[in-house]
C-alpha cells in the first residue's frame, strides 16, 4: 500500500438520487473528483432548527485530491438544494499505487 496523503474521501447527503447524479456529474465532468459513489436509502436523523428531524437520504462517496477539496465544495453547494449541504472530508490512508494513479490523473 502506498501513501495517500494528498487524496480525500468526502461524504455529502442529498435528498434524491436526481440531486446525488446532478452533482457526481457536475464534480467529475469538471474533475474536481475522480469518482463519486452513491448509496440510494439512507436514512438521517439530525437537529435541524432546533427541532429533531429524520428522513430518507442518498449518500455520495466521492474521491478527490486535497488540492481540489474548495474547487469540490463549491461545485456542491452550488448544485445543492439544502441550505446547509453536508461536505465532510477525511484523508485517505493508504491505497493500491495504481488506483492512486488513476485517482490523481483523473483530477486536474
Amino acid at each position: 500500500m502506498k501513501s495517500a496523503r494528498h487524496i480525500a474521501i468526502v461524504l455529502v447527503t442529498a435528498p434524491d438520487l436526481r440531486v446525488a447524479r446532478k452533482i457526481a456529474k457536475a464534480v467529475v465532468k469538471a474533475r474536481t473528483a475522480a469518482c463519486v459513489n452513491i448509496v440510494p436509502r439512507i436514512e438521517s436523523h439530525y437537529w435541524w432548527n432546533e427541532k429533531l428531524e429524520s428522513g430518507a437520504e442518498v449518500l455520495m462517496i466521492i474521491k478527490t485530491t486535497r488540492a481540489k477539496l474548495t474547487a469540490l465544495e463549491s461545485s456542491v453547494i452550488a448544485n445543492h438544494p439544502y441550505d446547509t449541504p453536508e461536505v465532510i472530508s477525511f484523508p485517505l490512508k493508504s491505497s493500491n499505487a495504481k488506483y492512486l494513479a488513476w485517482l490523481v490523473n483523473n483530477v486536474r
